[in-house]
């Protein structure tokens, strides 16, 4: 039997809270519904590209976003001393090329696997703690949800017309 994107049921968004938990909330919301545009798909159908050239599919998607939840939450945040999933110094869009149907269900894994340690490495840290990025600009946590919501939003548009394309799906 072939492996099907399993069905998500997406989280409630708060409409009243502390920061945090909006700021959780919202990017909560976004992650739960890349993968509601995955479900109910083949693997096959998730690295079905969009359209000539493009390399972007759903699967790449999930990739490139647990590399980037990564690399800001518990890399560049955090400092901690990992590698990344598939980005490498060769091919910065190694997320996104050579992708094999084959390895669908391990790849949503790890996604949803990234996700928990990420939420685990600043569950106890504030949005206020800021760290030294790249160019010496200084960020805070709190920066970097307002950015990985922005990052999953235009990705979700992405997904949106990839899901579209795909099966005719246009459900948010």
């Amino acid at each position: 039997m072939t492996w099907i994107a399993p069905h998500i049921e997406r989280r409630e968004l708060p409409t009243v809270a502390p920061e945090r938990e909006m700021l959780q909330g919202w990017l909560d919301w976004h992650r739960d519904t890349l993968l509601a545009k995955c479900a109910g798909l083949t693997p096959d159908q998730l690295v079905e590209a969009s359209t000539p050239p493009s390399s972007l599919t759903l699967l790449g998607l999930v990739r490139h976003l647990t590399d980037v939840e990564r690399t800001w939450f518990r890399v560049r945040f955090a400092g901690e001393q990992i590698g990344d999933h598939y980005f490498t110094e060769e091919d910065v869009d190694a997320d996104f090329h050579d992708i094999d149907p084959a390895a669908a269900e391990a790849n949503v894994a790890a996604f949803r696997a990234e996700i928990e340690a990420c939420d685990a490495t600043v569950a106890d840290r504030g949005l206020d703690e800021t760290f030294l990025a790249r160019q010496g600009r200084t960020l805070s946590l709190r920066w970097i949800y307002v950015h990985m919501i922005e990052e999953y939003a235009r990705h979700n548009g992405h997904a949106d017309l990839l899901r579209e394309r795909i099966d005719g799906v246009t459900e948010d």
